[in-house]
């Protein structure tokens, strides 16, 4: 399990004197403890790793958004220390998707689910999050479906 696998990286970096990988790892285990208390009012998650991968990629968006105005501003220590953060986190990840596998996914949920034009792109966007959601880039999986389904 993911989570496990964060533990084991925290105690790692602990015992190696690790300041920067302690502190992320840190700051992971708190968001994933968020997402956690927000589970509980509902019924709970069939697959514990996708929660943990959700979480990450959030992580991983908010600081890849943070580095580009970080750079836009000038502030180049801040977003390298973001793109530290950024490191560590993605260590955790599964591997993601190539481009050709992507379009090879998409093109065989439109050949599948019969989609024919932009009219059917909820459709295949929603079929390929639901089939590979923990290892695919979603912003990047939109072109590619606009572009198979132009």
């Amino acid at each position: 399990m993911i989570r496990d696998d964060i533990k084991a990286a925290q105690l790692a970096a602990m015992k190696a004197g690790d300041k920067e990988s302690r502190a992320a790892i840190s700051l992971i285990q708190a968001a994933i403890k968020n997402r956690d208390i927000e589970l509980r009012t509902g019924e709970a998650p069939a697959d514990d790793d996708m929660v943990v991968i959700e979480v990450l990629q959030k992580m991983v968006k908010q600081r890849r958004e943070s580095i580009a105005m970080y750079e836009q501003g000038g502030r180049q220590e801040l977003a390298d220390a973001e793109k530290a953060e950024v490191t560590v986190i993605e260590r955790f990840l599964p591997q993601t998707l190539t481009e050709d596998e992507t379009k090879a996914a998409i093109e065989a949920i439109k050949v599948e689910i019969g989609a024919s034009g932009m009219k059917d792109m909820g459709r295949v966007m929603a079929e390929l999050k639901a089939r590979h959601a923990a290892v695919l880039d979603m912003s990047k999986a939109s072109g590619l479906v606009k572009a198979a389904l132009a």
